[in-house]
């Protein structure tokens, strides 16, 4: 696939990303590393706890699952690239792998959106209706729930994926970003970009600031019936279930509703790279941390599963192993150039 522009083809694409840092190539690779392996490692011990464990066999934690699942997902779309163009400094990608990323990043993205939404009118109908919790938020509504929240951004986020790459591109080919995203993109479009940019900001209204309002105004309700419950304990159980929520929310909905929902002559290929930094990777590390330290159900769960020998094991060696030659790797590579060291190992 190909774009054309009087003649000129472009066939390929060049991610920036961080080359405005060249001694700092290593380090950050390095960086990337383990975070990614902290995003796999944290999520992938969230499905595994709250698919064993009999205790957690509930909507929240069904729902929970689902965005572990998803952020792994999320973050493998870009990340892993991310990791190529460092360690190689060949920052290339070709016209339809650049398509190709940034139709399942927008994908991704939207889902996590709904995702968060449905978590959302989960905690409102537990805490604000709770006797009938159980016949509202049945195992069928929690898998037409999850299946709706996967599917739903699917068809509007092809056909904007398929917009941004009928437009033509001239001049530069080299997209300031460190993947393929719809700012950057634009930006080095041909000619009136306006309907684009329209559609984009449309686009983001639906999938994030209607979900973002949703999300906000079961919080409304659910903190009013909070603050009327006659036990101080039970207030205490409901905040700490809904809290760690609400970071979540305020951390995605934040970094992207920025990104997306600015105009275009105030974008900063800076301010762009920070944002999207946020809620492409920064969140996913800490939503594991952030969902089983404040949740004393998960906690309670993952010392029931690191009690029995088999499992404390593996999950032992395993870390310990992953941990071991990801320091060794990082010191290594902080020390030499990333050039080199693509060079020696061939």
């Amino acid at each position: 696939m190909r774009a054309e522009d009087n003649g000129s083809t472009i066939t390929q694409f060049v991610l920036l990303g961080f080359s405005d840092l060249p001694n700092l190539q290593g380090f950050l690779f390095g960086v990337f590393s383990i975070v990614y392996v902290i995003i796999l490692i944290g999520n992938s011990l969230i499905i595994i706890i709250t698919s064993l464990d009999a205790a957690l066999q509930k909507p929240m934690y069904f729902f929970l699952a689902n965005f572990s699942s998803l952020e792994i997902c999320y973050v493998s779309v870009t990340l892993p690239r991310i990791l190529v163009n460092l360690w190689t400094q060949d920052r290339s990608i070709s016209w339809l792998g650049c398509a190709t990323q940034m139709c399942f990043f927008l994908m991704l993205g939207a889902t996590e959106c709904f995702l968060l939404a449905v978590m959302a009118y989960d905690r409102y109908v537990a805490i604000c209706n709770p006797l009938h919790y159980p016949l509202i938020v049945n195992h069928k509504m929690c898998v037409q729930l999850a299946v709706g929240a996967w599917l739903s951004g699917i068809p509007v986020q092809i056909g904007q994926t398929c917009q941004v790459f009928s437009l033509p591109f001239c001049g530069s080919n080299q997209i300031n970003h460190f993947f393929c995203d719809i700012p950057p993109l634009i930006k080095l479009a041909c000619g009136d970009t306006s309907l684009n940019e329209m559609c984009v900001f449309v686009v983001a209204i639906l999938f994030a600031m209607i979900p973002f309002l949703f999300i906000l105004g079961s919080y409304v309700k659910i903190i009013s019936t909070i603050l009327k419950l006659s036990s101080a304990r039970g207030r205490s159980k409901a905040f700490s279930t809904c809290s760690s929520h609400i970071i979540v929310v305020l951390l995605f909905f934040g970094s992207a509703t920025i990104t997306y929902l600015r105009p275009k002559s105030i974008h900063s290929a800076g301010t762009d790279k920070m944002l999207s930094l946020l809620y492409t990777i920064v969140t996913p590390m800490f939503n594991p941390m952030i969902y089983s330290l404040r949740n004393k159900d998960v906690i309670a769960a993952l010392r029931r599963l690191l009690l029995k020998k088999n499992s404390v094991m593996s999950l032992i060696v395993n870390a310990l192993a992953a941990c071991h030659t990801l320091i060794r790797g990082t010191f290594l590579i902080s020390t030499f150039p990333c050039k080199k060291l693509a060079t020696s190992s061939l």
